[in-house]
């Protein structure tokens, strides 16, 4: 079996690795930092808004159960593409909406997908999501991953990220493991 990876940075990583480890097909989700120049940055420096880096997740999946296409979905309906440097309270360019594609295949993908939600948009706002190529990869210290899993009780997780899981699997439940 092969599998695939995609690379998306929208809002605090918590939030997507709760959600994207629930998709039938997806083998496992890394947080993790991308976008950035220095080598093995910390959490205190990509939260100084300095870096160049964003907070991302790393999902390997099987793109026989789950599409790279699904995914972009996923993704574009669990954060607002139209925010730069946001994400609700989060503020910050580690909070950037951000594609790193790591084939042509995914980069003409999630390029014809942006181009048909511009479409279907009756949104005025414009969506800022960048896409660039995946350069470097930097796992986030071990506290970060599956911190939602980790940590349900802590308010950030009931307040932020429970409501969002919630939407999620009420829209997704197709794709629910």
């Amino acid at each position: 079996m092969k599998y695939e990876t995609a690379v998306f940075g929208g809002g605090c990583f918590w939030c997507l690795d709760s959600i994207f480890s629930l998709i039938k097909g997806v083998e496992s989700v890394e947080s993790g930092y991308a976008g950035g120049l220095k080598e093995n940055p910390t959490y205190e420096e990509v939260c100084s808004g300095n870096t160049g880096y964003a907070e991302v997740v790393k999902i390997k999946f099987n793109p026989e159960i789950v599409t790279y296409r699904q995914l972009l979905e996923v993704f574009f309906y669990i954060h607002d593409p139209t925010t730069p440097n946001r994400q609700g309270d989060d503020i910050g360019e580690q909070y950037r909406s951000v594609i790193l594609f790591n084939s042509p295949v995914q980069k003409k993908t999630a390029e014809e997908f942006i181009s048909d939600l511009k479409k279907k948009r009756a949104s005025p706002k414009s969506i800022v999501t960048e896409m660039t190529p995946l350069d470097k990869f930097f796992k986030a210290e071990d506290y970060h991953q599956k911190y939602f899993e980790n940590n349900y009780s802590r308010p950030y997780c009931q307040i932020v990220i429970s409501p969002k899981l919630k939407k999620f699997k009420e829209r997704f439940s197709r794709l629910l493991k």
